[in-house]
């Protein structure tokens, strides 16, 4: 059997030994009760079943691959042999070191070598990862490994612009700042000009 690296594990996420649901609803009361509220109380006697539910679309990317979404290419582009780029995808994902959410906007560009895919598919990729718990760099990482292993692209840009709550509603509560990262690989980390050709689209 082949090793497993850090990078399949991160693109192939395999399966945990996850708790029943009156396990995760117990664990909701446990921190109403630490925030000092009752979770008797009449108003939140059903909040353990609506936070276990919000759990399962917001975190619902671990139950998918990225991977098969990027299997369907289409050979027959016409000749075409330039930039194909998706901009302002939504982001809306939750870090891993508070489980704030962080919500923004996501960039993505590849050079095809022969065959595309349907664009739909590009946005289903930031998504799924986007409904995980990870750093914002490594769902940056994350997003264009997965391009970059399914369509062999000669190259792949990823940018996200994200606002971080846990830095907006906590800690030092500074308001309307954005956290940029980006990803650069093949042509557009060696051809200075299509990279900057990136970076201008992302701002128009």
């Amino acid at each position: 059997m082949d090793a497993i690296t850090p990078k399949d594990e991160i693109l192939h996420a395999d399966p945990i030994d996850r708790p029943s649901m009156d396990e995760a609803m117990e664990a909701v009361r446990t921190l109403i009760a630490w925030a000092g509220d009752d979770p008797k109380r009449e108003g939140l006697i059903d909040t353990p079943k609506r936070v276990v539910k919000a759990y399962k679309e917001w975190f619902s990317g671990y139950q998918e691959d990225p991977v098969k979404y990027l299997s369907r290419t289409f050979d027959d582009v016409q000749g075409y042999d330039d930039i194909v780029m998706l901009k302002n995808i939504d982001v809306e994902s939750h870090c891993e070191h508070h489980m704030a959410p962080f919500l923004g906007k996501a960039f993505v560009a590849y050079m095809p070598t022969r065959a595309v895919v349907g664009i739909s598919k590009l946005a289903r990729v930031v998504e799924i990862f986007s409904k995980r718990l990870q750093t914002q760099e490594t769902m940056t990482a994350q997003i264009c490994d997965a391009i970059t292993e399914s369509l062999a692209p000669m190259g792949v840009a990823v940018l996200i612009d994200a606002e971080h709550q846990c830095m907006s509603t906590r800690g030092v509560h500074h308001k309307d700042v954005t956290t940029i990262t980006t990803q650069f690989t093949g042509v557009f980390k060696t051809d200075k000009d299509l990279r900057n050709r990136f970076l201008r689209l992302t701002e128009q």
